[in-house]
């Protein structure tokens, strides 16, 4: 009994030991954590893979501020869309390819709400998310706003049409500065040589998951869908 209670103490202060480490880590590395977890599944395309990359996203939007508000709630919104339909049978649709295959079998695919369509936005989004990590890298003389601009021009903005377009040249100009966005993306022991380093190794890794699931939406001739 007094051994028993000995290693669950060890367990419970090894737990705590690793809690208060993350504490100091950056929002890239703990997505790299999650996405961990999704390594060893023998499904591809996994569905709580590109909800935990989407949620990421969401963090780096919080960290950039309100200005983002209209990519944020689109975000959000297909987050909850695909997560409605994993939760209808979350064997079943641990892979997106099954989610796609049914509304493909069922003609919904392409309507404004389908499941498949929040699919292609949330990796549209990821990529934005990726993009705009490798040019804060590339261009490090660039001010956040012109990181931003041009992440946007070169992925989000082709499909999008004036509407948006619009919404998003207006929040780009009052984006704050690149040294406080950086500051917040930082964990708390961490330098920018750091984050660098993992925001190259979150890049690799979440490159295979955009991958496959543009593969798939293109095997049903949806990777082309544009904003209604």
């Amino acid at each position: 009994m007094e051994q028993s209670k000995r290693n669950a103490g060890l367990e419970m202060r090894k737990g705590e030991g690793e809690e208060e480490g993350r504490r100091g880590w950056s929002d890239v590395r703990l997505a790299m954590e999650e996405l961990s977890l999704f390594k060893t599944e023998e499904k591809k395309v996994s569905t709580l893979a590109l909800l935990g990359a989407s949620n990421l996203l969401l963090h780096v939007l919080d960290k950039i501020g309100p200005t983002l508000l209209v990519l944020r709630q689109d975000i959000q919104q297909n987050i909850e869309r695909v997560e409605e339909m994993y939760m209808l049978n979350p064997n079943l649709y641990s892979s997106l390819v099954e989610m796609v295959k049914k509304e493909v079998d069922q003609r919904s695919s392409r309507n404004k709400d389908s499941c498949s369509r929040a699919i292609l936005w949330l990796a549209r989004s990821i990529t934005f998310s990726v993009t705009l990590f490798q040019e804060l890298d590339k261009n490090p003389e660039w001010s956040l706003a012109q990181v931003v601009e041009e992440t946007y021009t070169d992925t989000l903005k082709p499909w999008h049409g004036w509407v948006a377009s619009t919404a998003y040249k207006v929040a780009i100009k009052l984006v704050p500065e690149r040294e406080i966005f950086i500051g917040l993306l930082m964990g708390q022991e961490q330098d920018y040589d750091a984050l660098k380093e993992d925001i190259k190794i979150y890049v690799s890794a979440i490159h295979p998951l955009l991958d496959e699931t543009y593969a798939l939406l293109r095997t049903h001739k949806l990777d082309t869908l544009k904003s209604p």
